[in-house]
Order: C-alpha cells, then sequence, then structure tokens
C-alpha cells in the first residue's frame, strides 16, 4: 500500500495552530455561553422563535414536492446493492436536492435551515446514505465554505453547478491526520508563474469523493516570500489530472455512502480557486460547520420519529401474558424515554436552526451541544428500540421480508447512526470544543495563570487581575430566579424544571471555577470532568428547548398543546435524574484510576488477560498504515455521478 508523508508537530504547535483559527470574538449574544457563565439568559431563546409565514409556507410548498419521490425509493435496494442507484440521484438533482440551502440567484432552492432539516429529514427516512450524501454536498462541501468566504467570481462559477447536481466533496482527514490538523500532510506549492498551486497528498474517508465533481482540498501552503502560508481552502475539480481515487471505502453503516481514498499528484489548480486567504482554511472549515453540524441532529430527530412510530405500532401489537408488551412496566419505561427524547431532539434542532436563519444569536456552541447530544441520545433510542422488538430488532430488515414478515430495519439503524457519534467531529472531540468555548471568560482573565510555561511573576500578576473578575461574578452564583418559588410562574407546571435549570447553570458554573483554582493549567488534561460539564450543558440546553416549546404550543392554542406538556415534564425529570449523576460524578469518580489502568494496559502489565483468545487480524495488514507520497499505479475509479450506465456490474472495479 502506497503512503504519505508525515508531519510531526508538537502539542504546543497543534493547539496554537487551534487557537488561531477558532473565532475569539462573540459580536452576538450566545445562550449557551451565558450559561456556563452561570447566567440563565432565557430571554434569548424565549419565546421559542419560528419561521415567519411566508419561509414557512416556501418550506412546506417545497416538502410536498419532495415526498412522493422519497416514499418512491426503495430503500432495501440501495442496502442490498451498497451504493445509491443513479435513477435516485437523478431524481433527486430533478427536485433540486442538491441545492437545498444555495439561493435561488444561483439556480437553488433558497430554503432556510429549518427547511433543509425537514428536507434532510425526509430524504434520509428513505434511506440514511440519501441524506449523507446531499448533507456532505451541502453541509461541509463547496456550497457553505463558497457562501462564507467565497468572492462574488467563485460563487458563480460553482454554486450554480453545484445546485444543478454536481455533487462535492469536503477533503480534510488524511491517513495519519484525524482531528489533529498541525500535522496536516497535504502541501500546496505555488507555481513559478505564480498563477496556481500544485497539490500533492492522500485524503482519507473522502464522502462523497468517489463520485464528486467538485472537491474543497485542505492543504498546507508553504511560507514564503509573498505567501503567508498555512492550511488553506481550494475548490478543485476532481477531473484533474493528478487526482486518483483509489479506493471505495465499506463500513458498518451507511451501506450507500461513496466514501473513498483520495490521491493528489501535482494536480494544478488555478490561484482563483484559493477560498479566502492563504492560512484561512481551518478558520473556514470550523465556521462551516457550525451550521452543517446541525444536519446530523435532522437525521437524528428523523430516526427518533421512525423509533417511535415502530415502538408504539409493535408494542400494541405483540401481546405477551396476556396484554401488549407495551404495558408492561419494563417496555413501558423505554417507549416513554423514546417518546419524551424525539420531543426534545426536535425542540433542539429547530430551536438552534432557527437561532441559525435569525442570525442575531451565535451559535457555535449551541450548533455543537445539538450535535453531541443528538448524536448520543439517537443511539440509545436506536437501541431501546432493538431491545423493544426482540429477536426481531435483531434479525435484518431483508430476513424477516424472506419469511413474509414486514421488514423493519431496526438493527440497520443501530449501525446507520452510530457514525454520528464519530463525524464531523467524535463525541470526544466535540466536549474538547465546547469545553474551549465555554471556558473562554475564564481563560482571559486568568491569564498566565492557566500557561503551564508561564513564569512565576507573570503568574501573580495574572491572579491579581483574575482576582478582580472573580470577586465581582462569584457573588453573582449564589442567588438567581431559580431559588424563588415563583420563579418562571408563567410556564405552569413546567416553571420547577426552568428553575432547575438556572440554579444548575449557577451550579456548573461555580464547579467549573473550583476546579480551574485547583488544576489551574492542568485543567486541559482533566478530559472527563470537562465532559461531564458539557454533557450537563446539554441536557439543560436540552430542557429548556423542551420548555420554550411546549410553553410556545400552549400559546398558540394547539390542540397538541396538552400532550406536549406532558412529554416536556416527563423528559425534564428523565434528565434532571441525568444531571444529578453527572454533577455527583464531577468529584466522585475513578479517573485518576482509569488513568493508571490505561498505563498499565499499554505498558504491557495486563498481558495475561489476554491468554486464551487468537487474533484473526493478525498478519492481514499492519496496524497503522505507512502512506508514501508519490503517483499510483493503481486504476482511477473517479466517474461523474450522473454520467454512470447503470449497469449492474460497474462498481466491480471498485
Amino acid at each position: 500500500m502506497t503512503t504519505a508523508a508525515k508531519v510531526d508537530a508538537t502539542e504546543e504547535q497543534a493547539r496554537a495552530l487551534v487557537e488561531e483559527s477558532r473565532e475569539t470574538s462573540w459580536a452576538k449574544p450566545s445562550f449557551a455561553k451565558e450559561m456556563f457563565l452561570g447566567r440563565f439568559r432565557l430571554d434569548l431563546i424565549h419565546p421559542y422563535p419560528h419561521p415567519d409565514a411566508a419561509d414557512a409556507a416556501k418550506t412546506a410548498a417545497y416538502l410536498a414536492r419532495l415526498r412522493p419521490f422519497c416514499e418512491s425509493i426503495d430503500g432495501a435496494v440501495i442496502e442490498e446493492q451498497g451504493r445509491i442507484l443513479d435513477e435516485y440521484v437523478r431524481g433527486l438533482a430533478e427536485l433540486g436536492c442538491f441545492g437545498l440551502k444555495i439561493p435561488e440567484s444561483y439556480g437553488g432552492q433558497g430554503l432556510s435551515q429549518v427547511g433543509y432539516n425537514r428536507a434532510l429529514m425526509l430524504v434520509g427516512c428513505a434511506h440514511p446514505s440519501l441524506g449523507v450524501l446531499l448533507s456532505a454536498h451541502q453541509s461541509i462541501g463547496v456550497p457553505e465554505p463558497l457562501k462564507l468566504a467565497g468572492t462574488d467570481e467563485q460563487k458563480a462559477e460553482f454554486l450554480p453547478r453545484c445546485a444543478a447536481g454536481a455533487v462535492s466533496a469536503f477533503l480534510l482527514t488524511e491517513p495519519d491526520v484525524g482531528s489533529d490538523p498541525a500535522r496536516m500532510a497535504s502541501t500546496a506549492t505555488p507555481t513559478e508563474d505564480g498563477q496556481a498551486y500544485e497539490l500533492d497528498g492522500v485524503k482519507l474517508w473522502t464522502t462523497n469523493g468517489v463520485v464528486a465533481e467538485l472537491l474543497v482540498v485542505m492543504a498546507r501552503v508553504p511560507k514564503s516570500e509573498g505567501h503567508r502560508g498555512g492550511i488553506s481552502a481550494f475548490v478543485v475539480e476532481a477531473s484533474s489530472p493528478g487526482i486518483t481515487v483509489e479506493r471505495r471505502n465499506a463500513f458498518m453503516g451507511l451501506r450507500g455512502i461513496e466514501n473513498g481514498v483520495t490521491r493528489m499528484h501535482r494536480v494544478r489548480v488555478p490561484k482563483a480557486n484559493l477560498i479566502g486567504r492563504e492560512g484561512d482554511g481551518l478558520k473556514i472549515a470550523l465556521t462551516t460547520l457550525n451550521a452543517g453540524r446541525l444536519a446530523i441532529p435532522a437525521m437524528c430527530t428523523a430516526a427518533a420519529k421512525w423509533s417511535l412510530t415502530i415502538a408504539r405500532q409493535w408494542s400494541a401489537a405483540r401481546v405477551q401474558w396476556g396484554r401488549p408488551v407495551g404495558e408492561h412496566a419494563a417496555v413501558a419505561e423505554k417507549i416513554s424515554y423514546i417518546a419524551a427524547t424525539t420531543y426534545a431532539l426536535e425542540a433542539v434542532l429547530d430551536l438552534s436552526a432557527t437561532m441559525c436563519d435569525e442570525g442575531r444569536n451565535d451559535i457555535r456552541i449551541e450548533a455543537a451541544l445539538a450535535k453531541l447530544w443528538a448524536s448520543e441520545m439517537s443511539c440509545r433510542i436506536a437501541d431501546e428500540l432493538v431491545q423493544i422488538r426482540g429477536g426481531r430488532g435483531y434479525e435484518t430488515a431483508a430476513s424477516l421480508a424472506a419469511r413474509g414478515e414486514r421488514a423493519v430495519a431496526a438493527e440497520q439503524m443501530v449501525r446507520d447512526l452510530r457514525i454520528n457519534r464519530i463525524f464531523e467531529g467524535s463525541s470526544e472531540i466535540m466536549r474538547l470544543l465546547v469545553a474551549r468555548e465555554m471556558a473562554d471568560a475564564h481563560m482571559a482573565a486568568a491569564g498566565a495563570l492557566v500557561e503551564r510555561d508561564a513564569q512565576f511573576k507573570d503568574k501573580a500578576k495574572a491572579a491579581v487581575g483574575a482576582g478582580g473578575f472573580y470577586a465581582k461574578w462569584f457573588p453573582q452564583l449564589a442567588v438567581g430566579a431559580g431559588t424563588v418559588p415563583a420563579g418562571y410562574g408563567e410556564f405552569g407546571p413546567l416553571a420547577r424544571h426552568l428553575r432547575f435549570v438556572e440554579r444548575s447553570s449557577r451550579k456548573q458554573a461555580r464547579a467549573l471555577m473550583y476546579a480551574m483554582a485547583r488544576w489551574q493549567a492542568g485543567l486541559e488534561y482533566r478530559q472527563n470532568f470537562l465532559g461531564r460539564i458539557v454533557d450537563i450543558a446539554a441536557e439543560l440546553f436540552a430542557m429548556s428547548a423542551v420548555c420554550v416549546r411546549a410553553e410556545s404550543q400552549r400559546s398558540a392554542g394547539s390542540p397538541d398543546a396538552t400532550a406536549a406538556a406532558e412529554l416536556a415534564d416527563v423528559f425534564c425529570r428523565q434528565s434532571r435524574l441525568r444531571v444529578r449523576a453527572l454533577f455527583d460524578a464531577l468529584w466522585d469518580n475513578t479517573d485518576d484510576d482509569d488513568r493508571a489502568v490505561a498505563h498499565g494496559v499499554l505498558d504491557g502489565r495486563y498481558t495475561w488477560l489476554e491468554d486464551g483468545i487468537f487474533d484473526p487480524s493478525e498478519g492481514t495488514g499492519p496496524w497503522i498504515a505507512e502512506w508514501q507520497t508519490g503517483p499510483s499505479t493503481e486504476p482511477n475509479l473517479l466517474r461523474p455521478f450522473l454520467a454512470h450506465t447503470g449497469s449492474p456490474d460497474a462498481d466491480s472495479t471498485i
């Protein structure tokens, strides 16, 4: 197997790159950021925001056209063949699905984030791979970066093509580089005439990359005279000489996605195809993901809704010991969790998406929390559905159909949802990302106190400044509206949950301050502590969204208002149990012991535990692939998506 060059980077260099690339200013208010500081700004999300009438009508009209086509798609064929049929892709293109968020002036549908999410939910019902095809193209592919940082000329050249169905892909990850971009090895070397760049490198897990016509490629420009250098973003024609798709990867789930390994060898890219400035690539990627991450909660919510449908139908019809299984307490608990959490997922999704559309709040933390929480909760929902269905939950849909039963793909959903906890930021990385944002004000106040290499005199000076900040801030955490019995009274029975959220937001802010005082610069290594703080915030955000949504339904006179209040109340009580457990685990845990055991495992202290088994993968290849640069002799498997012949053997070479 061929390899790519490796780039070594110290921990300090990696941290510096991420710090340089993140958005440091807060020009707009943030509900989640305020909550981390112990300030429960309910006014930022209440009343629950809704799309305006014109946007809602536009979305409804589009979904009415999209739904019949989605219902005509046979997801079992995609699952069986491991690919999306070309007729399905053509149908999506004809309906404008590749330009859902692209402005109408460029040939797109011009849907809002709310409308885009609803379209993804419908498409994902047919098969999740279809949702990934569209979201990878629009959420992180060419359209979104160009909308954010592209020139007018770039938008005019590429956005109409994307809207018409020219599939795009986002190329960031490399065989030796995952969440540490400081070690990125792909290069973009300026040509001598100054009119172009030459790209070299290997990109891994390029969703849509096998079939894309356009690519967004992240590569490092060497710093030199006249060149700022740094990780930069380029729009690249996938048909460019020197680009080779070396294989199509196969996965546990999402069996229809076109994900591969892409090699670039002296690929000439015009200077005009640079997005933004040199060195802005990672910042563009992170900004793109602020809204792009909301595609994942959309598909998680769709999966939860489907799970609720199946759980309801099966639990009412299946009789055991003289009663429907749903009436047995052990199953009823699972149904309640699925129903209440589905209501919460939709509340979080719509709240985040509408705030994104309104543009009056900074939602970088909210979007990250929504992605993290939705991916975790939907996986648990899927697992509970399999358990409710029993043996039929574990059996494949094809097997069920073959013996005459309804083809319910519960086990497939477990496989398909699992990736959401990994891509576009794993749950662990998302917690660290949110933790950095939540600690922003504290780090600014603490200064040298949280810098590991700071001199004593600098730390002493910083302590004085930090003391002033905390002297003003900390007393505000003593009391709040959550301690007043009549607080949030307009929410009726749900008011007690908002009081809990307000008290908990102050409690987590105090916990974070204690942690900074205790560990100072060492806090960044207390990843489990920070992760629990973030998980608490995710639950509090969900509880807040649920309460304001239910109140919105009540005040609007919705016929479902009473039922919504019931779901909101149950969800909040379930969430409160999780929050209390997380608070307890902040200080009562096995974190230090876990690190010690992990070191022992890595050092070989416990290898005797592995006796009695054998490893069937031994000898099948290196554990960590050695990738090197250079042209490949393997066949170029790139093909235009819509030009595929449809032959059943067309993918036999992949």
